[in-house]
């Protein structure tokens, strides 16, 4: 990936596109990348369905989640999910937070999400959020403010993905390709080992050594998706 911002903004329009053409969002969901040239800074688009942000509709953010530009548009309620994530995480380039419908249910299950075939090998470290140990049983679930955006943080850790139970998830990349890869086989994932739990008998998941060579030989290979996703993105709306 380019770190123009120039770029980077038009790549950031494609990863909101592209998770929303592979099902990992609907009209809900958002995605954000480090600001290229501001590492406390970040860009997420105004507050509208993924599937039809465009480069006018980026905002840039601060490292408390604060828009600098928004212009009286409105910005996504839980963009402290991004602010606090960046802010631990400096690893992080991309973040991707989705309410992917075959991952909720093992974020209310007590069956664990494990990786099933080679394209999923990183979630092996899966993390869980429990909004209810720190703020109770009468919240609305959504991470709104500063201080449900650090305990999320904090429950994501080291991890490439944390399940918000009865909410959805966040995925992380060290860039927009890696971060929209996770999201698409996350969802894929969940799907293949919901299917297998229906046929019945043992499931044979990958070893902790699997995943970590698995993890290693994907993070090469995310540009391959990434041209195939975006073209199939151009394609859609150029016929709009």
């Amino acid at each position: 990936m380019t770190t123009s911002l120039s770029e980077t903004i038009k790549q950031l329009v494609t990863a909101n596109h592209i998770v929303a053409d592979q099902g990992v969002v609907d009209g809900f969901g958002h995605v954000s990348v480090r600001h290229p040239e501001r590492s406390d800074r970040f860009l997420l688009s105004r507050s509208m369905a993924p599937s039809r942000v465009g480069p006018e509709d980026i905002v840039e953010h601060d490292e408390n989640g604060a828009p600098l530009d928004a212009g009286g548009r409105a910005v996504y309620v839980e963009r402290f999910i991004h602010a606090e994530t960046y802010r631990s995480r400096p690893d992080v380039m991309a973040v991707v937070h989705s309410h992917s419908p075959s991952v909720i249910p093992f974020s209310i299950s007590s069956v664990k999400l494990r990786p099933c075939y080679h394209m999923a090998s990183f979630l092996n470290d899966t993390a869980r959020f429990e909004i209810r140990e720190r703020f109770g049983r009468d919240t609305d679930l959504l991470i709104s403010d500063p201080d449900k955006g650090r305990y999320l943080a904090r429950a994501l850790g080291n991890a490439s993905v944390v399940l918000l139970r009865g909410h959805g998830s966040v995925t992380v990349g060290r860039d927009l390709q890696e971060a929209v890869f996770r999201a698409v086989y996350l969802e894929l994932n969940a799907r293949i080992q919901t299917n297998a739990v229906a046929l019945g008998g043992e499931i044979e998941f990958l070893t902790d050594e699997e995943a970590h060579a698995g993890t290693e030989a994907n993070a090469a290979q995310t540009a391959r998706p990434w041209a195939l996703w975006s073209e199939q993105a151009q394609a859609r709306r150029a016929m709009r």
